[in-house]
């Protein structure tokens, strides 16, 4: 009797030891992914300043980054993403037991954001390309010779973007490992020789 009581104490203590290390892993997840999501912040509200400042008046003219619907586009995908990474920072760091609705949401929001932000840098990047290149089929001349700091500020912008795009990617990752964790491996599937041999009687062999 003794000898099990000495089992099942050890069991539960086994099992809490357990339990306790799991809850510690999850903590120290939940603060890293709130990290995460809180430093995107600072770089979308960075890139989304730069470009909100990026005008260059000279003897060649006025040159705004409302001239370029890009540039609109950045700067819009920007403030988008700096209030979602606010908003999930805010949720994931509450203790809140994680369910599939839940992981489901952040996976497709983490999805979606990471397109837009991309799409964004993306996009701008082509355009000031051909800002500083120019197009000589379509009659566009280079302007990043006249308009030199214009360029600069769109460039510094572009780059912070894709920093906050890799910092999305991570948060992808994460919240695909946090949603398809919660599935069950597959079943490996039954042999040929059982499925078979099944439900079929061998006759005795008498010699």
């Amino acid at each position: 009797m003794e000898k099990g009581n000495v089992v099942e104490a050890t069991t539960r203590s086994s099992m809490r030891h357990g339990d306790e290390e799991i809850e510690g892993n999850t903590n120290i997840l939940r603060i890293v992914e709130t990290f995460l999501r809180l430093f995107p912040i600072g770089l979308c509200v960075t890139a989304l300043v730069i470009m909100l400042k990026n005008s260059q008046e000279n003897e060649y003219g006025t040159l705004d980054y409302t001239d370029l619907s890009a540039f609109r586009y950045l700067v819009h995908a920007n403030g988008i993403c700096a209030g979602y990474s606010l908003f999930s920072a805010v949720i994931i760091a509450l203790p809140r037991p994680s369910t599939m609705p839940r992981a489901w949401t952040f996976f497709v929001l983490d999805q979606l954001l990471t397109y837009i932000i991309l799409a964004a840098g993306a996009l701008s990047m082509e355009v000031l390309y051909l800002t500083e290149k120019g197009d000589p089929p379509a009659a566009w001349s280079s302007a990043c010779g006249y308009f030199g700091p214009f360029c600069h500020k769109a460039t510094a912008s572009i780059a912070i973007t894709f920093v906050a795009v890799i910092c999305y990617v991570v948060l992808s990752l994460i919240s695909s490992y946090k949603l398809f964790s919660k599935y069950d491996a597959p079943a490996p599937p039954m042999s040929n020789s059982n499925n078979n041999n099944k439900g079929i009687d061998i006759a005795p062999f008498h010699g």
